[in-house]
């Protein structure tokens, strides 16, 4: 069952400072005891340099290139799994939060492109990538239908969505309407080509998600070479004016982290006169909704 999002953590502490790693893996398809074991590291790592929260690539524990579903289901995992409850264990010990993304095996055999948030109280809740990419669509994963959780932590109010989610203006904004202020993106970003000199383009996307919504956004991606697919590599914090606080390390396994002061999240003015969402006339956006073609 799925924690509800809304449930305040019994360790919730009015403390802004809240340091952010994104740990950038090479997770490889099917092989789950391996993948867990590089998390594991990661986070142990991580906690080393001092993170409070802990963002991991989207199907971290899984890979992703699956040939099909049959494939992608003999590596997908219940929520009640061993690779929750290690992480549960983590959270615990290391008293922090870790959202990641996994493949859940549903109650009724369904596979989900998923992603979970813990803290040291235990699974607070689960989310299902809504929006399938490409492929995704064709090698078993069933969409998700509910909204992002954004859950109150003992470090700050924290939203997760899954890569292509991110590129969706009004599902991001649904998850900033509901109070986040950190955004976490377990993602995995294949290497497309662009322009020499010219940052990768989902990353001027998350920048343009936290201008737009004054809030921080973590994206943890994933590198290496999957059965042929390379990986973009491009995990980053981004601050509450849209702005990169760390350095790009585009294709290495790495840890991004950042000390970001939450509090700027709530502040939604961005001149004397102007705030991104009390200025918001949802009245004249009627026509941007299903019923348009």
């Amino acid at each position: 069952m799925t924690p509800t999002p809304s449930q305040p953590s019994p360790a919730r502490t009015e403390a802004s400072a809240v340091t952010v790693a994104c740990c950038q893996l090479a997770p490889q398809v099917g092989r789950v005891p391996e993948n867990r074991k590089q998390i594991r590291e990661a986070v142990l790592s991580a906690a080393d340099r001092g993170a409070n929260v802990v963002v991991l690539p989207e199907l971290a524990n899984s890979g992703y290139v699956f040939d099909d579903l049959e494939e992608l289901r003999s590596a997908a995992e219940p929520v009640d799994g061993e690779t929750i409850r290690e992480w549960e264990a983590l959270a615990s010990r290391l008293r922090l939060v870790i959202v990641s993304g996994f493949a859940e095996l549903g109650t009724d055999g369904q596979v989900h492109n998923a992603s979970v948030l813990i803290d040291e109280t235990g699974l607070r809740a689960v989310y299902r990538k809504a929006h399938l990419w490409n492929a995704e669509k064709t090698r078993g994963f069933t969409p998700g239908a509910a909204p992002p959780p954004v859950v109150d932590t003992p470090y700050g109010r924290i939203g997760m969505m899954i890569c292509y989610d991110l590129e969706f203006p009004e599902w991001v904004r649904r998850a900033a309407l509901e109070g986040a202020e950190l955004l976490c993106g377990p993602v995995n970003w294949p290497l497309y080509p662009r322009p020499e000199g010219e940052r990768p383009g989902e990353i001027v996307r998350v920048q343009a998600d936290a201008s737009v919504n004054r809030m921080f956004v973590a994206v943890a991606d994933r590198t290496g070479v999957e059965r042929g697919q390379d990986w973009l590599g491009g995990s980053v914090i981004v601050d509450a004016d849209g702005y990169p606080v760390t350095a790009l390390c585009l294709g290495e396994a790495t840890i991004v982290t950042a000390t970001l002061d939450l509090a700027e999240a709530r502040d939604k003015s961005i001149s004397e006169l102007n705030d991104v969402h009390a200025d918001r006339r949802p009245g004249l956006y009627a026509g941007v909704g299903p019923e348009q073609p």
